[in-house]
């Protein structure tokens, strides 16, 4: 079994970053769903002998060699990787794969179209996305996809060593997993979780009804844009907006103290264990409540969303159909969870199968590994959740400014620096023109 693992992650499981160093360095890689699925993907693979190190999403074709040096096995886990807005990103790792001399093993990819796995949409990537799989296959025995849409997309691309696997944030308690309703009925008065994809418009009228009959509910962003409102206020762009969707600081949200984000799974699914039910247009923010013990509900607004629903039998509605005055009492009633329960240790099987095929070893099979992970998580001190600026406290408040003061200083400093720098390459120049005239004379 391969042992010196390098694992495509933003950052480990055991990295401690404040929001604001998150912020800053994009910690969760654009949205904290991404977390949710490697550190899974982290502790899935954490047996007793494996070293996992994190690649911090560097895919640079320069560093080949010493990856071919100091790994066994590259190990990418990845969501929606096949669209149009990442080909850019994938052209990059593609370059760095077909450089290494070890397996590279992709567990869990995901296609990006419509509902209804608009074909054409997908052409502007075809040369991108045959390109990587060309490139794992030839150091792969199979990819892991998340689900039929992106199987069938690989196979129109002439590719059979596909594999439906899911993702691995659905395992990361192995083949334990159950969802059961704590109550009958869901009423007004029960703590509600609401996702919601900014650029999903429809959300708004729902936002509306749940807002004004959900005095205890909850909105989880999970993108990076709204960490850096809920730290600094709107961006300059944006200032004096206002909309239906919680992306201002003037929306009701905001204003009635009712946002929270987080900036680990761990603290995330601490928070979902004590809500009632959650539901939205997030995949990862339905799982990550599903994954807490909280029975969640999805709104499905593409393929890749809709898809990973399917796999795991996650109750859900597709976008499209779904009214502006739904209730979640509603769907908290027609949410069923049987299908996902009854065929979870199936799934995993299928999991840990692909896994052994190329040689690597699950946590949950090897003595307590699994347990020492979930210790060493336990042990470790992740930052609070993150709240609009009314509700935080003064002296975290003055440590905001202070930290931007200093970035200020910083970045003063070095501009500084760099234009007495230019001013004295100016300066050379100017003399260096006499100069030479005067010595061919």
């Amino acid at each position: 079994m391969h042992q010196r693992i390098l694992l495509r992650a933003r950052k480990g499981p055991f990295d401690v970053f404040t929001p604001e160093e998150t912020f800053a360095g994009n910690w969760i890689g654009d949205n904290n769903g991404n977390l949710v699925f490697s550190h899974a993907a982290h502790k899935l693979l954490a047996t007793s002998t494996a070293e996992i190190t994190s690649s911090r999403f560097r895919a640079d074709p320069r560093d080949a060699d010493e990856i071919n040096e100091k790994y066994d096995v590259f190990v990418i886990p990845l969501a929606n990787a096949f669209r149009r807005s990442f080909a850019h990103r994938l052209a990059p790792m593609t370059r760095l794969i077909e450089r290494l001399k070890i397996p590279v093993v992709v567990l869990g990819v995901g296609v990006q179209t419509d509902v209804d796995g608009n074909r054409e949409y997908l052409r502007p990537i075809d040369e991108a996305v045959t390109a990587f799989c060309r490139a794992v296959l030839d150091r792969s025995h199979s990819i892991g996809v998340r689900g039929e849409v992106t199987e069938s997309y690989l196979r129109t691309l002439g590719f059979s060593a596909v594999e439906q696997i899911g993702c691995p944030s659905m395992f990361l308690h192995g083949d334990s997993f159950r969802i059961e309703k704590s109550k009958p009925a869901l009423t007004p008065d029960d703590r509600v979780a609401l996702t919601i994809s900014p650029y999903v418009s429809s959300m708004a009228g729902i936002v509306r009804h749940h807002h004004e009959r959900y005095p205890n509910l909850r909105y989880l962003p999970q993108d990076l844009r709204t960490l850096g409102t809920l730290l600094y206020g709107d961006a300059p762009e944006l200032r004096g907006r206002s909309s239906d969707i919680p992306v201002h600081t003037s929306h009701p949200f905001f204003v009635e103290d009712k946002v929270r984000m987080f900036v680990d799974p761990w603290t995330w699914m601490e928070y979902l264990s004590g809500f009632d039910f959650a539901f939205g247009t997030r995949i990862h923010g339905t799982i990550t409540a599903l994954i807490s013990g909280t029975p969640g509900y999805l709104f499905a607004h593409d393929s890749r969303t809709l898809e990973l629903a399917r796999y795991f039998g996650i109750p859900h509605r597709i976008m499209r159909d779904v009214p502006a005055d739904i209730d979640a009492a509603q769907l908290y009633e027609e949410a069923d969870y049987t299908a996902l329960n009854e065929g979870h240790k199936a799934r995993f099987a299928t999991l840990t199968a692909f896994l052994a095929k190329h040689d690597l070893g699950h946590s949950f099979a090897d003595g307590d590994s699994a347990t020492r992970f979930d210790q060493q998580v336990r042990e470790t001190t992740y930052p609070p959740m993150v709240r609009p600026v009314e509700a935080t406290a003064p002296a975290e408040l003055l440590a905001r400014i202070q930290r931007l003061r200093d970035e200020n200083a910083a970045l003063r400093e070095t501009a500084d620096s760099l234009r007495a720098q230019q001013l004295r390459e100016r300066v050379k120049q100017a003399v260096r023109g006499p100069v030479r005239r005067l010595l061919r004379r």
